[in-house]
This record gives structure tokens, C-alpha cells and sequence, in this order.
């Protein structure tokens, strides 16, 4: 892979921005003149000043990072101006000044294979995983599959903990710990929407993010457990697949991002 045109033209291949969501903005957010340039490429879950700041560092010592790659849009609203100290338009001025460009795999990058979704099923081990709610292009959202051998809701708690290391878990709190679990649903990011779905899959448990207090309740109500792992833990995994999958088709310099965010995080208060 020579320069940065040829890996988004091998991306969209593979997790067509075209599959993106109505509300959302996959794609290019800032494309500072780079296509050209061989691809040195610094990838994250979140693309804030902090990655920004970082990717400049890098710079400075001698390995000039050129890309930006998220899989959170930078930009979803249109701009209305362009003001210093506005975060997204600092974003805007220093990935002009410094020609970094920002691409972001949203919606998309869900639904593939080695997505946001099926990475989460993977580390779960998950035996003959399928999507939650399929899309027309023959992937879908989230996934839903068999544990062998199964595992109490105990045991599963504490191999979602080794494998996602959430700061810490929300879960269903009338939940059997001891109940033998064989089917899970994944969905990373925000998948409360998704409960109705879930619980039409046969699974016992769902582990998603940002679910609210009557979102527990509609779990509970359908028989449906709960475990909430945090959006930044949940999607994290996938972005560090993402580095692997670019180094195998050829990009010469990618690096897994050391300052992305966890925005939300809970605090136990002694």
C-alpha cells in the first residue's frame, strides 16, 4: 500500500461508507491535502485535541503522522464557523497547519467483520455468532452467539473484565450469579436500543453501553440480563484490531492511540 488514497480506497472496500446510517457522517471530516502521501497512520476511538496533540508530538520526534483514523465522527452537525478555542475548530485549524487528516468508520465499521460488534464476539469466544439485526448488505448490528462450555453469569462477568478491562461494570442486579449462561448478545458502543431485538435471539445476557435506569427495567422485564462495560471499553477493542488489519495490508507506520478518552467513567466513593 503506497499512500494514504490507496488505504482509504482498501478501507471502503471493506466497510463501505455508502452502509452508513442516515444520521451519521462516516468518511473523510478534514482532508488536508495528504492523499498522495504514504500513510502514517494514528488510530483511535475518539478523534479529540488530545490525539490531535499527539499526533503532533510524534511529528516533532521524527515519525510525521500524516492520518488520522477514528472510528467516532469529528463532525456530525455542519459547521458554522471556524473560532479559536472551540475545540472542533482548533481540530479543523491544526489538521490544516499541520496536514494531518481525519477519516472516521462509523456506522460501517459496526456492522463488518473484525467491526466494533464482531471483535467484541470474538474475545468473548462466542461459538456460530450472527448479528443482532442484520442490514441489507449482508452483515449487520451486534452479535449474538453460543458460550462453550458455558459459564456462570460469575464466570462471565469476570472474562468480560479480563478481556474489555472496564473501569467497571453495570449489570442487572437481581441477576442469579450463579445462573449458567450459554447464549450472549454483543453490541459495541450504545446498544440499548437494541434490547427488543436481543431478546428475540434466545440470549440470556447482552453486554453493550450507556444504558439508562428503565433500559435495566425493559431488560429485566424481558428476562434479559443486562451488563453494561462502558462505550469507551466496548469499542476499544476493535480499533486495536483496526492497527493490526492496516499493518497486514501494507501501511508502513500505525500506531494504536495512547490518549484516547474514557469520558465516563464511575468512581467508588469510600
Amino acid at each position: 500500500m503506497k499512500n494514504i488514497a490507496e488505504l482509504i480506497q482498501w478501507f471502503e472496500h471493506w466497510a463501505n461508507p455508502t452502509w452508513q446510517e442516515k444520521w451519521d457522517n462516516c468518511g473523510w471530516q478534514i482532508e488536508p491535502g495528504v492523499l498522495d502521501e504514504p500513510a502514517r497512520v494514528l488510530v483511535c476511538l475518539t478523534p479529540t485535541l488530545a490525539v490531535m496533540e499527539e499526533a503532533i508530538a510524534f511529528s516533532q520526534q521524527g515519525n510525521p503522522v500524516n492520518l488520522i483514523f477514528a472510528h467516532h465522527p469529528l463532525i456530525f452537525s455542519p459547521l458554522k464557523s471556524i473560532q479559536k478555542g472551540d475545540p472542533i475548530s482548533d481540530m479543523v485549524r491544526l489538521a490544516i497547519a499541520h496536514k494531518i487528516g481525519i477519516y472516521s468508520a462509523h456506522t460501517n465499521f459496526d456492522q463488518v467483520k473484525d467491526g466494533t460488534a464482531d471483535v467484541l464476539a470474538q474475545l468473548l469466544n462466542l461459538q456460530d455468532a450472527v448479528p443482532i439485526e442484520p442490514t441489507p448488505n449482508g452483515l449487520g448490528y451486534g452479535r449474538v452467539g453460543n458460550l462453550q462450555p458455558m459459564l456462570s453469569l460469575q464466570q462471565l462477568l469476570e472474562h468480560i473484565k479480563t478481556a474489555l478491562n472496564p473501569p467497571d461494570l453495570l449489570v442487572s442486579p437481581d441477576a442469579d450469579r450463579q445462573q449458567m449462561i450459554e447464549r450472549v448478545a454483543v453490541l459495541g458502543g450504545s446498544g440499548a436500543s437494541y434490547i427488543g431485538s436481543v431478546s428475540k435471539t434466545g440470549a440470556q445476557a447482552y453486554l453493550t453501553s450507556d444504558c439508562k435506569f428503565h433500559q435495566f427495567q425493559e431488560s429485566r422485564d424481558r428476562n434479559l440480563i443486562l451488563i453494561d462495560a462502558g462505550h469507551y471499553a466496548t469499542e476499544r477493542p476493535a480499533c486495536a484490531r483496526l492497527v493490526e488489519r492496516l499493518q497486514q495490508a501494507g501501511v508502513n507506520w500505525v500506531k494504536l492511540s495512547d490518549h484516547d478518552e474514557d469520558f465516563r467513567q464511575f468512581s467508588h466513593i469510600s
